[in-house]
């Protein structure tokens, strides 16, 4: 018994409702020389995040009819990788990592203060988009754990008074402007 390249689902293709032409079709573009029936998912939602910053929602129906799945296989490979995102990034974003390391060294409590005084969640951002906690993994740079980056700056080894302190000085430089 071989493996074929066809779909096996029982599930139909289906038909998408075009609400923003031109977000579909920079969409249409970016991913137009991938094969449906190849693993070229992943690479259709990288390229989609690094054009828009995430994957609009309005993508996914579009992206299901392309991949010949359902939108809910899209949304559940979406929300299988903490990198993909399907609304804008805030404008200020603090990636907090999880990583052995920074969690052997006390980035828990790290989390929580920062959760504290920002307020949000992981992965959540505050109402008006400004700042954002995100959960990212390791990067490699244990040697400053436990450590935060922000705009592409790590900063650690941290301390939960240090984090405290960051995310007020975050949170001021927001009011400002």
């Amino acid at each position: 018994m071989g493996l074929t390249s066809r779909h096996s689902s029982r599930y139909s293709v289906i038909e998408f409702v075009n609400e923003d032409p031109d977000l579909l079709a920079r969409v249409k573009s970016l991913i137009a020389d991938l094969e449906p029936d190849r693993a070229d998912l992943l690479d259709a939602l990288h390229r989609i995040q690094h054009e828009f910053g995430y994957v609009p929602k309005l993508a996914i129906p579009f992206l299901a009819a392309r991949f010949k799945t359902t939108p809910a296989l899209i949304f559940g490979t979406i929300s299988f990788y903490s990198e993909i995102r399907t609304e804008p990034p805030p404008r200020v974003e603090v990636q907090w990592c999880s990583g052995p390391a920074c969690l052997l060294k006390g980035s828990r409590n790290i989390r929580l203060a920062l959760e504290a005084v920002l307020g949000v969640g992981m992965n959540e951002a505050t109402p008006d988009r400004a700042i954002g906690l995100r959960l990212v993994q390791c990067d490699g740079t244990c040697h400053l754990a436990p450590l935060v980056r922000v705009g592409g700056r790590y900063i650690g080894p941290l301390t939960v008074s240090g984090a405290i302190r960051l995310a007020r000085q975050l949170q001021e430089e927001a009011r400002r402007g």
